[in-house]
């Protein structure tokens, strides 16, 4: 599928005017948070009639990573990106909450990589927007704090990458972030790859799965 496809197909979730939730699942450095950005993109410089840019809204599930200091009360530093160190139940009560439509601006928590520390607060979505797009891993998880999720998206997009190549994007950006190589290259084999196990089963839950993408 070409990428003026997926755009279409996105914009097509909220023709009706109804705010719809566009989801974006895959494993860690599939390209999810690349591919939500380039659809927010393409979406708010075209809008509906009578609609302007902020029609369009990205709204990540990484804001609602537990922050270091719960972590650490919970024993769970180690396991940083695993399903249980995210607020499911909060990530869920935001989704109602936008898909209910019924206040003037919501204010979305977001994530800083620099600090690797979810950031309150810091991302508006405002009553007129229509379409909002949030990828994170576990969208399609099957357990009990992560099922209300998938009840709660419009669609459902699984990203996917050759794994060889998402590894290796994997160590690189852990590395970009902070991380010495020898470090980025145990995490991302370790923890994150423990991760990737997990997610991957539920690429058949997804309403489509998006490869590598023709610009057109």
């Amino acid at each position: 599928m070409t990428f003026a496809e997926l755009v279409s197909r996105a914009r097509g979730l909220a023709e009706d005017g109804r705010r719809a939730v566009l989801g974006i699942a895959g494993p860690p450095a599939a390209g999810k948070t690349t591919l939500a950005i380039e659809l927010v993109g393409a979406l708010s410089a075209d809008p509906p009639p009578r609609l302007g840019a902020d029609w369009v809204a990205h709204v990540p599930m990484d804001g609602f990573h537990l922050a270091d200091v719960e972590l650490d009360r919970l024993g769970l530093r180690d396991r940083k990106g695993a399903p249980d160190t995210f607020d499911a139940y909060g990530y869920a009560a935001l989704l109602r909450r936008l898909i209910e439509d019924r206040d003037e601006m919501i204010y979305a928590p977001g994530f800083e990589r620099t600090l690797e520390q979810p950031i309150a607060g810091s991302i508006p979505v405002p009553r007129s927007t229509r379409l909002i797009v949030s990828e994170g891993n576990y969208l399609l998880l099957d357990e009990p704090r992560w099922r209300p999720v998938r009840e709660l998206l419009t669609e459902v997009w699984y990203a996917e990458l050759e794994n060889a190549e998402r590894l290796r994007r994997l160590i690189e950006r852990h590395v970009r972030y902070g991380k010495p190589r020898e470090a980025a290259v145990a995490w991302a084999t370790g923890t994150d790859e423990r991760n990737a196990e997990l997610i991957v089963p539920t690429r058949e839950r997804a309403d489509l799965i998006v490869g590598v993408l023709s610009p057109s």
